[in-house]
């Protein structure tokens, strides 16, 4: 993902685990009716979400203002519109960190637009133009992105086909952001400027597709498909998203997905759920594989040229995207 300004805080760990002994029948039974209330979603399908992964590697790195960017674009919007969505693109040339224009679109599927209950699904679908946590020969190289980007897309693409079979009762809007990754790389020379990362999500948190658009809470998915992948508290979506994060994390213990999705604290990341919360004052929480053993914090794949489809892990899919739509599917 984007360098983040990886607050790492290295180790928001607040340390002691809390074990409850002596349950009582009765809570038994209260866990049994709770549970007994969960609705169960569609079955999610990992082979899908892995070949819509596939389908954006193959057009190469999805760099703004190349032809792999455009003709990517093009397919995801129009496989949006195949799903039944309501298809948004949002034109606009952003400005990367060394002057740059970069030719953005941010790419938005609604489902029942009328629906004033809604939660917001993103993610963002360009690439890193620079491999700069990788060997210094290989800087300046674009990356393939396949978990750095396309992995999140592929899990909203199979979750957009999902809802057109069968919808949740709240309205669904997914979210493509663009020129996330394009933020200043560590050999820059040049004059420091802020917020050069995340441009797409600042832009449309500025002008949102519809006019004063909201929702409940947002989920952005960002690097959720590598192998052996961990999710933990994100230290921002702790702070501004605790409700809708502890309901994620709860279904996903729910469904088995507990080894993914673990209930301590990780790092604090400046990613997209920021902006969405920034300019929109929604809650949104961060969806990203954290690793406490890694230098960076991240995948080892992250901004290397390594990113690439043979490092995807269809598991780690099925995990993330069972468990978002468990929780779309059990909004009211």
């Amino acid at each position: 993902m984007s360098i983040k300004n990886m607050l790492i805080v290295s180790a928001l760990i607040t340390g002691g685990t809390f074990i409850s002994c002596g349950s009582s029948s009765k809570n038994s039974q209260q866990t049994e009716e709770t549970e007994a209330t969960i609705v169960q979603a569609p079955t999610f399908n990992a082979d899908s979400a892995y070949a819509y992964v596939s389908a954006q590697v193959a057009f190469g790195p999805r760099v703004p203002n190349t032809e792999a960017h455009r003709k990517c674009g093009d397919y995801l919007a129009a496989q949006l519109k195949k799903f039944g969505a309501t298809v948004y693109n949002q034109q606009a040339d952003l400005i990367a960190y060394d002057g740059t224009i970069l030719k953005a679109r941010n790419i938005i599927g609604a489902y029942q637009p009328e629906n004033k209950k809604r939660v917001m699904l993103c993610a963002h679908w360009d690439c890193r133009p620079y491999a700069d946590q990788d060997e210094e020969a290989n800087h300046r190289k674009a990356i393939d992105g396949a978990n750095d980007g396309a992995s999140g897309i592929g899990v909203l693409l199979e979750i957009a086909r999902q809802i057109q079979q069968q919808a949740p009762q709240v309205g669904i809007d997914l979210v493509f952001f663009d020129a996330e990754d394009y933020g200043t790389p560590d050999f820059y020379k040049g004059t420091y400027k802020p917020d050069t990362w995340c441009l797409g999500s600042q832009y449309w948190g500025r002008i949102p597709h519809v006019p004063d658009y909201k929702a409940r809470f947002g989920i952005l998915l960002d690097m959720v498909g590598g192998k052996n992948a961990t999710f933990y508290y994100e230290a921002f979506s702790k702070q501004t998203a605790n409700n809708a994060m502890k309901k994620i994390w709860k279904m996903a213990e729910h469904l088995g997905y507990s080894n993914y999705f673990i209930k301590e604290d990780g790092g604090q990341i400046t990613d997209d759920h920021l902006y969405v919360n920034q300019y929109r004052q929604i809650p949104c929480v961060d969806i990203i594989h954290y690793d406490m053993q890694s230098d960076t914090g991240f995948n080892p794949t992250w901004h290397t040229l390594d990113d690439t489809l043979e490092n995807i892990d269809k598991a780690t899919l099925q995990a993330v995207g069972q468990t978002v739509m468990g929780v779309i599917y059990n909004e009211k």
